[in-house]
């Protein structure tokens, strides 16, 4: 067992940004407050000191390469998240997946993994398949980015793929296309690829009566609602928590701790998934794993592409549409800005949005909920964070979150409807009632 890991890591960002992720001894990403220690300890640190040389390491038994003992407790771990381990042994071989890991570490578990529990028509496209630094074939190898599927659906097209599957460089976000009943490929957003995955976990176990009575669902404050109502639906608890896989895997060890209850699943819209406790951060592979035999499964059990599943719970739960919209504002000005957008409206206090009545806001710099029917506050038992929501009534939500690691401002739209067409449009009229208000942002939206 390690004391803690680092990953270095563009993750799913252009080439020219790096990335340094340190994980704890529980396998999650270090919590702020954890994040602080270890500053104050590095700028504490004797910078004239040497650090330990890579053979010295080696002679002290302090480094080890991990071997392929490692993977096979890994793939072991994996598979035991599967419901249905037998059905891709007996019908993969017909389903046609097309995968691309994007330049990056993907390539070699993902095809592995999904060779060895049954899909064997698994084409990689081979300009993206192995780790590139510096992403030649994609601006960004984003999963989030349908560009970044472009070469991916020329193949799916010639290899007559039922789904496609892309990992991000570092192999811990998944994207899907998927082939819908008249033959077209559609794309899935993260948090449609969240709910697609809670709804086959929470109502196969369920089925199997394996769906523990305190089961836990965890998502973030930005991902949908929608992930909300499937586990009510089944009984699940939902907790929600602050934007960052981090802290759902700190969720996964307070439950451990406090036996409080039990995780089934998590995810972040920004397609980020993990079913299971053996790891604490989103899971790629792992997701990879599960999507293919929950779309096999609907295929073989039910007649039903990916996309009809979708269309099932939108028809169970109502039709939630999400949207994100990221304005940049470099410089000190555009810091002027951001803050001032955020101060804006923290004053304003809206009570509606396009004639949809909001239901509470909730201000997590200073940890308070504003019920706006009831006229009363209450505590926010979450980090302190510059964050603002406001909660529809029935579902859905606006969110503003200025970026910790960039010049932007985030907004993250939710809203539920009876069908589509009208959701969409009602997605378009939020989101302009929200903007008309915040004239500091006309030149960048």
């Amino acid at each position: 067992q390690t004391s803690a890991g680092v990953n270095i890591t563009a993750s799913h960002n252009p080439k020219d940004y790096n990335g340094y992720k340190v994980y704890w001894e529980d396998g999650g990403q270090i919590p702020p407050q954890l994040a602080k220690l270890i500053v104050a300890k590095v700028t504490n640190q004797d910078w004239t000191a040497q650090p330990l040389g890579l053979e010295e390491a080696k002679a002290k038994g302090l480094l080890e390469t991990v071997g392929e003992q490692v993977d096979r407790a890994y793939f072991e771990q994996i598979k035991k998240q599967l419901l249905f381990p037998e059905l891709a042994k007996i019908f993969g071989r017909d389903f046609k997946i097309v995968f691309t890991p994007l330049h990056g570490t993907g390539g070699r578990p993902v095809l592995s993994l999904l060779k060895e529990i049954g899909f064997t028509s698994v084409n990689i496209v081979s300009e993206q398949a192995e780790p590139d630094p510096e992403f030649p074939t994609v601006l960004s190898p984003n999963p989030e980015d349908p560009a970044a599927f472009e070469l991916a659906l020329q193949y799916a097209q010639d290899k007559q793929a039922d789904i496609i599957l892309a990992t991000d460089p570092d192999a811990d976000r998944l994207g899907l296309y998927a082939k819908d009943q008249n033959g077209e490929f559609r794309r899935f957003t993260g948090n449609q690829i969240g709910v697609l995955l809670e709804y086959y976990l929470l109502s196969q176990k369920k089925k199997a009566g394996c769906l523990a009575e305190n089961s836990v669902i965890v998502k973030t404050v930005a991902s949908t609602d929608l992930g909300e109502a499937i586990a009510t639906d089944f009984g699940a608890q939902t907790l929600n928590v602050l934007v960052g896989f981090k802290y759902i895997g700190e969720q996964i060890k307070i439950m451990e701790q406090n036996r409080s209850g039990v995780y089934v699943f998590g995810f972040e819209e920004s397609h980020g998934y993990l079913a299971g406790t053996y790891a604490r951060d989103k899971d790629a592979v792992q997701a990879a794993a599960l999507l293919a035999e929950a779309a096999l499964y609907y295929r073989t059990k039910e007649g039903l592409t990916l996309p009809e599943v979708l269309e099932k719970i939108f028809k169970n739960y109502g039709y939630y549409l999400d949207e994100q919209i990221a304005v940049t504002l470099k410089g000190k000005e555009g810091k002027e800005k951001i803050a001032a957008v955020m101060d804006l409206l923290r004053r304003q206090k809206k009570d509606s949005l396009a004639g949809i009545p909001i239901k509470s806001i909730d201000d997590f710099q200073t940890g308070q909920k504003l019920h706006i029917q009831e006229n009363r506050t209450s505590s926010i038992d979450l980090p302190r964070e510059n964050v603002l929501r406001f909660s529809f009534m029935g579902g859905g939500f606006v969110m503003a979150r200025p970026s910790g690691t960039e010049p932007k401002i985030r907004f993250y739209f939710c809203v539920k409807g009876d069908s589509y067409e009208q959701t969409a449009e009602l997605l378009e009229l939020v989101k302009k009632d929200f903007f008309i208000d915040i004239p500091l942002l006309e030149a960048g939206i």
